[in-house]
């Protein structure tokens, strides 16, 4: 169980639309107490996903081969094919926008318009900039709930029901989970309040950064966790 907590955390903390959002948060104005609603509900929204599949479970996981068990690993299968195949779709979606770019480099009557097309993402950024410094706090927190990659943390679900509360470890394990899979979050928000001058230029490039290769580590987040889901449900399933 271990070990899956912290694969998944590790994929919800490195998951770059969510960092993106924060990073738009914590640069607006005020942006370090939206940046703390921010944390807060994407931390309790962890919090709450485990309380209540413990809950359910008794922080006693079910018996190997029982059918809790099994619809439970048939859960995590489900998810690791879904990743895989979100993987995928965003990687042929990625490779769409690269030919019709490729064929607007030709010569054409339309190049006009193509430019006019090109010039709207641009556009739209200063206006999604100034919806971010207008938000207030609550926003910041509603915006992170609609953030979490909500398959990687049904995936955590799924595995959190292995967890025993009868030994220490469960404990350590779901906490180091909560705090990983928020550590990249929360290391923005302290870099702010103990340098807001050098992290506003720090985070400024994150996102520029990120904005060229979100898409590419989407793919790979995703393909790599369903995979590491699928191949190890199958394993337990048929072992």
């Amino acid at each position: 169980m271990a070990l899956d907590l912290f694969l998944i955390g590790l994929a919800i903390t490195l998951y770059p639309l969510p960092i993106m959002a924060f990073v738009l948060v914590l640069t607006a104005p005020r942006g370090v107490w939206k940046g703390l609603a921010f944390v807060l509900a994407w931390l309790a929204c962890l919090v709450a996903v485990i309380a209540v599949v413990l809950a359910v479970t008794g922080g006693e996981p079910p018996a190997p081969k029982s059918p809790p068990s099994t619809a439970v690993l048939a859960a995590k299968l489900a998810i690791g094919v879904a990743l895989v195949l979100y993987s995928e779709h965003r990687r042929r979606r990625r490779r769409t926008p690269a030919k019709s770019s490729a064929a607007s480099r030709a010569p054409s009557s339309r190049a006009p318009s193509t430019l006019a097309s090109s010039s709207r993402p641009s556009s739209s950024r200063p206006s999604l900039t100034s919806r971010m410094d207008q938000a207030s706090a609550w926003s910041a927190a509603a915006l992170a709930l609609l953030l979490q990659p909500w398959g990687m943390v049904c995936a955590g679900a799924a595995t959190v029901v292995d967890a025993d509360l009868s030994h220490a470890e469960s404990y350590l394990a779901l906490m180091g989970f909560c705090i990983l899979a928020t550590a990249s979050l929360l290391a923005m928000e302290l870099y702010m309040v103990f340098a807001p001058e050098k992290a506003q230029r720090a985070l400024t490039n994150l996102r520029s950064w990120l904005s060229a290769h979100q898409e590419r580590a989407i793919v790979v987040l995703c393909l790599l966790l369903g995979l590491w889901l699928t191949g190890k449900s199958l394993y337990q399933l048929t072992s």
